[in-house]
């Protein structure tokens, strides 16, 4: 299904995620194609949200729905490991792509890239605000919560709301789905890829360590 303004809209001012069962940005369309590193570099709709040098030897590409719970885990417990092992020291790029599992996280994914618009640091810092406060925005009135943080982060009230109608926005965000989807085969949150190769759902520190280990040293 996909989703218009009116729905879109309509939703976001529900209180609870019970009534967006069935909802997504996108049909998802089987008979997917078989994926390659090269399918997984390029950004389709949207620009990439990186961080890391764009010739860095490794690359991980995180797939991940903001109202997603082992997502925000992985962003509390795990990325920082990496960011200040691997990225901060410039030896791979991270890449942070949305793929919205109901519309609440359309919604959050819209208002980061809005807050953000091209900055890559302010973007991930809104990602981790958003995870932080997950309980609060997902289970509470999503538009005003939403347009609470927006301000939070300099955005006015009216650039808040607006955001959060912006239907060609929300049609790049479920493009970008789409293909993950149907070419990547990505079907949940969070799934990872590192040079390529597909690793689904919670993933360690110690397990992340050893992949990009062994290809740095290859």
């Amino acid at each position: 299904m996909i989703i218009t303004r009116r729905a879109f809209t309509a939703a976001l001012s529900l209180t609870g995620l019970a009534a967006l069962a069935g909802f997504s940005p996108l049909r998802l369309i089987a008979g997917a194609m078989a994926q390659s590193a090269s399918d997984v570099a390029k950004p389709v709709s949207l620009p990439d949200m990186a961080l890391g040098p764009a010739n860095a030897t490794v690359t991980i590409t995180e797939y991940a729905s903001m109202t997603c719970p082992h997502c925000a885990a992985f962003t509390e417990t795990v990325f920082p490991k990496i960011k200040s092992e691997f990225i901060d020291s410039g030896k791979i790029r991270f890449v942070f792509r949305e793929f919205p599992l109901d519309i609440k996280a359309a919604a959050g994914s819209m208002l980061a890239r809005c807050i953000a618009k091209d900055d890559s640091g302010k973007y991930f810092a809104v990602v981790d605000l958003l995870f932080k406060q997950q309980n609060d925005w997902v289970g509470k009135n999503t538009t005003e919560t939403m347009t609470r943080i927006g301000k939070q982060d300099g955005l006015s009230q009216q650039a808040a709301e607006s955001c959060l109608k912006d239907q060609a926005l929300l049609d790049k965000i479920a493009a970008d789905q789409k293909f993950a989807s149907e070419v990547l085969k990505v079907d949940s949150t969070p799934t990872f890829f590192i040079n390529g190769e597909k690793i689904k759902g919670e993933t360690s520190f110690e397990e992340f360590d050893k992949k990009i280990k062994s290809l740095l040293k290859s």
